[in-house]
């Protein structure tokens, strides 16, 4: 499997493993650990790469041009090897691209890049979905970093939040049990923009807003660093916990589970994009450590 790629600038540290080109640590001057313990009671994942679909479909496929192919939860990239395309101190760049086997699940051509790098107190995450072929190219991808709650500054768990940098008025969608999207919507559990952290709220599993208003959020206590995320390119938000878990994940999709029942074609799923032949979409994710 390799190596994790490590990068680090003296502000912060990250460590990438090439399996699914995951981001697995990220740690502050100090070396505090940043992100998830991964205890195997409640869940292994760091920071998958939601790619081609994000969440469950209808009937565990997808549909292109009446035929069926069958896929995982979330896609096949967070399982597939990338390759290693740059290493320096403060940068590294990783690959996917089709062969058989993800033709086997989503046949199309695609180059599949995540650039992580290192500026002060900020990891960047740039997501390039690239079209190589003469035929336009449906997709969809989502981020699903999990943090260390609580964050290592002292403060007590149940003083973390999430602040949405802008007004959530909708209701939030509602995962049904086989893990699509019920019909039926919840109302929204902030207090103005605040979305205060505790674990009856993921009792039935993700909190889902689509379409989100806000593109960043602030995680963390008040008096003690925080963290800045930023999604500038994804209409979608999830965060998601395991009641008892020491990690919140920050999830920002372009894309969403099926709708219930849903039998249309792939294309036609909420939240796919269209990369034109020979084209691109490029997917930013930002991570600022506040002082």
């Amino acid at each position: 499997m390799g190596e994790w790629v490590r990068i680090s600038n003296g502000e912060l540290s990250a460590a990438i493993n090439p399996l699914g080109a995951e981001l697995s640590s990220l740690t502050d001057a100090a070396g505090r650990e940043l992100m998830t313990d991964a205890d195997p009671r409640f869940w292994t994942g760091r920071a998958p790469l939601l790619f081609p679909v994000v969440g469950m479909t209808a009937d565990g496929t997808i549909r292109v041009d009446g035929q069926a192919y069958p896929i995982a939860k979330h896609g096949f990239a967070r399982r597939s090897v990338f390759s290693v395309i740059e290493a320096t101190a403060t940068r590294a760049v990783f690959a996917l691209v089709d062969d058989l086997s993800t033709r086997a699940a989503y046949p199309f051509a695609f180059r599949l890049e995540v650039a992580f790098e290192l500026h002060g107190a900020t990891l960047a995450v740039d997501v390039t979905v690239a079209n190589p072929a003469d035929e336009p190219l449906p997709a969809s991808f989502g981020f699903h970093p999990a943090f260390a709650w609580p964050l290592p500054f002292g403060q007590a768990r149940a003083d973390h939040r999430i602040v949405f940098a802008a007004d959530e008025p909708g209701s939030l969608k509602v995962i049904a049990e086989d893990g699509t999207i019920a019909t039926a919507e919840r109302g929204s559990p902030l207090d103005g923009r605040v979305l205060h952290l505790a674990d009856q709220l993921f009792t039935d599993d993700a909190l889902v807003w689509a379409p989100v208003e806000s593109q960043a959020v602030r995680y963390g206590a008040e008096g003690a660093p925080q963290l800045d995320i930023a999604f500038p390119d994804t209409p979608m938000l999830g965060v998601w916990t395991k009641p008892g878990a020491a990690y919140v994940c920050v999830e920002p999709w372009h894309g969403i589970a099926d709708p219930t029942g849903f039998a249309g074609e792939y294309r036609d799923k909420p939240g796919v994009f269209t990369v034109a032949p020979h084209g691109e979409k490029r997917i930013a994710l930002r991570i600022t450590l506040t002082a």
